[in-house]
């Protein structure tokens, strides 16, 4: 089964309760498997919800669980289990689905069920359309059978335009600023303040080659003193533009984020905006300016400061060419003097990078991306790019990290009311869970992982093998989820305790509003109190998770049309598998070129293999030959089904 990358993962404490007749109020979260979990509003511990009393409960409905006392529902030592008995309100409406047959739809989302009964009119609507529905939710509960009308027909699955726009309905994302709003964003001007002028400083930005807006951008000068170096971070002056309370202000914090599908970008800010405010070659620009004083030898942060200013970028990089010239490739439009300014921020950022890791033992994690490139004006799927973090990028990883702890300190010591970002520290039950797959799979246990040291340990003791990229998957799918809150806490996977989000406000409403709280500050305008921002973390918390949901669906799908495409176009039919998960049913494995996961089906496997229950494996005995988790295996593809969003193969 295809599945995101960011399968949420379900926390069960080993606390039970013991009353058969305790009622409990939560909500929902409905697994791909049919089973459910409930988030109670009151307590943290989830309630387990078997398959058969799911029915035709969905995703994000809040409901009523009576408890169970019986223990031969689940595991023992797991979480308390439960029954709904009741309905309080529905999650949603409407959803997204494709005609598969007659009146019926299957959803989009592997969450909302399996097929959904369409009543009445089908609105010119057939097999092979995405549609968007109107839910007809009824009161029975433990009634599977669901039903729904059509509320609009999207078009014909099997486009990237049609998939994206599908996406884009299920997961209500924004659509893109009208040509008549871009106009009125250009009319914009900022507010007065007064600004530093840093314009002779040696400046650039460093950003992907296809980069269209420019936030921040870095410079450098000699210290004070004798061996320290003066960083610059440049961003983007946003709240110059973006008023609180404003119209732009509104549509900003109802996009959150600038959403990213294959091929397809939704910015959060007006093209015509963003292209004013972005930090560019062309003149000028408005800048929220940290510098940041920096020993240059051991590349501790010495201090900090902030202000306003105006910059000129001296020259646009891309990553590609700066990890060149660090590979010892000189681009051609360099000179020496070039050369060695560039070397001075190499050095300088991996001394920093250093420091940081002895003191603060982030977690060190290079897990590879591979996406799918995509052309989505010709309707054309590009190729598979393989993403994964080089020196260039973390040239700018530092300097950013440490403008944002320098922003959070500052506000922390003005109380001044901001936003946070926050990553808490694992829960022991993942981990015990992803122990017990590191031990299915390379026959050992980590011994450590509720310290960053002890993480580091065991991930950098890993073989460099097709085994390695499971478990350091794995282990990110164990870990919390970061997220944003109103007050300093512990960002586990960075090892600070006081971390922010200001190098960004072009793309994320949480720097934006960092940028707000503080330009309020300098002009003695009233600030967003505590209570204000914790709602608006809640918020944006959210809309990431929804848009991290929809950028993996397109994903996973547009990379199953890219599996099809290139066995229509004659490429070899064979690939090599990771086994990921076993149950009787079948094998899930990772597809390592695609970077997806796909299923061979039990029936798929020769007759001799049969389901070993108590070693979690299929064996055939009479030919001495196991299949287990963390096995290489060589796969050939049998069938896509597009509807499902699923890749089924065989072994080959």
């Amino acid at each position: 089964m295809v599945k995101s990358k960011h399968k949420k993962r379900y926390r069960r404490t080993k606390k039970s309760r013991s009353s058969t007749d305790k009622h409990v109020e939560g909500t929902i979260t409905v697994a791909p498997g049919g089973f459910g979990f409930v988030k109670p509003k009151v307590g943290d511990e989830d309630i387990f919800i078997p398959p058969k009393y799911v029915g035709n409960l969905m995703n994000g409905d809040v409901v009523e669980v009576k408890l169970k006392s019986d223990r031969g529902q689940r595991e023992p030592g797991k979480g308390p289990v439960g029954r709904v008995v009741k309905v309080i309100s529905r999650g949603r409406d409407t959803l997204v689905g494709e005609i598969v047959s007659g009146h019926k739809i299957r959803p989009l989302n592997k969450r909302m069920g399996e097929e959904i009964h369409v009543s009445g009119s089908l609105n010119g609507a057939k097999r092979g359309d995405w549609v968007q529905v109107k839910m007809l939710h009824t009161d029975q509960i433990h009634d599977a059978d669901q039903s729904c009308t059509i509320d609009k027909k999207l078009g014909k699955s099997g486009t990237i335009q049609t998939d994206l726009l599908a996406v884009m309905h299920e997961y209500d994302l924004p659509f893109p600023y009208t040509a008549e709003q871009d106009a009125e964003a250009a009319e914009l001007k900022p507010v007065e303040i007064p600004r530093e002028d840093h314009t002779r400083l040696f400046t650039v930005t460093l950003d992907p080659v296809d980069a269209k807006d420019f936030d921040d951008a870095i410079s450098f000068t000699r210290g004070k003193k004798k061996g320290e170096i003066e960083i610059g971070v440049h961003i983007a002056d946003v709240a110059s533009w973006i008023r609180p309370g404003s119209f732009w202000d509104q549509e900003a914090r109802k996009r959150s984020f600038t959403a990213y599908l294959p091929g397809k970008t939704l910015p959060m800010l007006p093209r015509t905006l963003t292209r004013m405010i972005s930090l560019t070659t062309d003149g000028e620009s408005l800048a929220h300016t940290v510098f940041i004083t920096v020993d240059q030898k051991s590349g501790r942060v010495i201090k900090s400061r902030r202000c306003y200013s105006r910059i000129m970028v001296d020259k646009r990089l891309n990553y590609g060419e700066v990890q060149d010239y660090i590979d010892g490739a000189m681009p051609e439009d360099w000179d020496e003097n070039f050369a060695k300014k560039i070397d001075v921020l190499v050095d300088l950022t991996r001394n920093m990078r250093a420091f940081r890791k002895a003191e603060e033992h982030f977690l060190e994690l290079a897990v590879p991306e591979i996406r799918v490139m995509c052309n989505e004006e010709t309707d054309e799927i590009i190729g598979l790019v393989k993403k994964i973090q080089r020196e260039s990028e973390q040239l700018v990883e530092e300097c950013m990290l440490a403008a944002n702890t320098a922003v959070a300190e500052e506000m922390i010591e003005k109380q001044i009311p901001g936003v946070y970002r926050v990553h808490p520290e694992p829960d022991e039950e993942k981990l015990e869970e992803y122990c017990a797959l590191v031990m299915t799979t390379i026959g050992r246990r980590p011994a450590d992982l509720s310290t960053r040291p002890g993480c580091n340990a065991f991930l950098a003791s890993l073989e460099d093998d097709e085994k390695k990229p499971i478990l350091t998957n794995a282990f990110l799918r164990a870990l919390a989820r970061a997220y944003y809150v109103e007050k300093p806490l512990i960002h586990f996977g960075l090892g600070k305790m006081k971390y922010s989000h200001f190098t960004s406000p072009i793309r994320r409403y949480s720097d934006t509003l960092v940028h707000q709280q503080l330009i309020a500050k300098e002009v003695n305008e009233n600030l967003k109190g505590n209570a204000d921002i914790a709602q608006i973390c809640v918020e944006i918390s959210e809309k990431e998770k929804n848009n991290d949901e929809a950028y993996y669906s397109a994903n996973d799908r547009i990379k199953l049309r890219y599996l099809d495409q290139e066995l229509e176009q004659g490429a070899d039919n064979h690939h090599e598998g990771v086994i990921a998960r076993i149950n009787s049913k079948g094998i899930q494995v990772e597809v390592v070129d695609i970077g997806i996961f796909g299923f061979i089906p039990a029936d798929s496997l020769d007759r001799s293999f049969s389901f070993n229950k108590q070693d979690n494996c299929f064996e055939a005995k009479s030919k001495n030959l196991k299949y287990i988790a963390g096995d290489v295996i060589y796969l050939q593809l049998e069938q896509i089904d597009f509807t499902q969003g699923t890749a089924l193969f065989s072994p080959a």
